[in-house]
């Protein structure tokens, strides 16, 4: 189910962070209580294969976002002591060391399932007393941007083995807040610096005409 739009669950999951602490973390309250946009990124699960390559990638990024006064936080269904076992192994054995913004270890998969996003089925036998689950119960790479006031203003799924373009991710942020700070719209490919329209016939036209 969609969440655009609305606001983002309210729930604290345990997290981890790269010195080993281990606490509660509520994405809502981290976008309104510190007044930031977050970015929160799910991925399939700890020692794979693509998923180290994003969260190098959100990391080497990680500057970027935060000066558009975004928070990074990655998430997956492993647990904390897995993650911790993760971020202390090298990069060049598939580890994510150096990854420095806190990850969500949402073991009981109670987020993921608010959020339907996990690659899971149930089925059942004939007398339908018993059921099955059938899939990894592992999520997706789902993707959530979220704003000071703590509503969604993107979300996005890719399957298992596609990963993520974090330039698009700096982009649609930047998008939100011209949006924010103009009142104006942004059309397709519009990046920082570009014209952007009023919402309206009139501003759609005086765009295409220049376009």
């Amino acid at each position: 189910m969609a969440i655009v739009g609305r606001q983002f669950p309210s729930i604290d999951v345990d997290a981890m962070n790269e010195m080993g602490d281990t606490f509660k973390l509520n994405v809502l309250e981290e976008a309104k209580n510190k007044n930031k946009k977050v970015l929160l990124f799910w991925y399939p699960k700890d020692f794979t294969f693509v998923c180290p390559t994003e969260l190098h990638a959100f990391q080497e990024a990680l500057g970027e976002f935060e000066k558009r006064n975004t928070i990074v936080i990655g998430a997956s269904c492993d647990t904390p002591e897995v993650h911790f076992a993760w971020l202390n192994t090298a990069k060049d054995d598939g580890g994510i060391e150096g990854v420095t913004y806190p990850l969500l270890a949402d073991t009981n998969r109670n987020l993921a399932g608010m959020l339907d996003i996990l690659d899971v089925e149930v089925e059942y036998n004939d007398d339908l007393e018993d059921h099955l689950l059938v899939g990894d119960n592992v999520t997706y790479r789902a993707t959530y941007l979220i704003d000071e006031e703590g509503t969604v203003f993107h979300e996005g799924v890719n399957h298992m083995p596609v990963g993520r373009n974090v330039n698009e991710f700096l982009r649609l942020i930047d998008a939100y807040a011209h949006v924010q700070k103009n009142g104006e719209v942004c059309p397709a490919n519009w990046e920082e610096g570009k014209d952007a329209m009023s919402a309206d016939r009139k501003g759609t036209a005086e765009y295409l005409s220049k376009h």
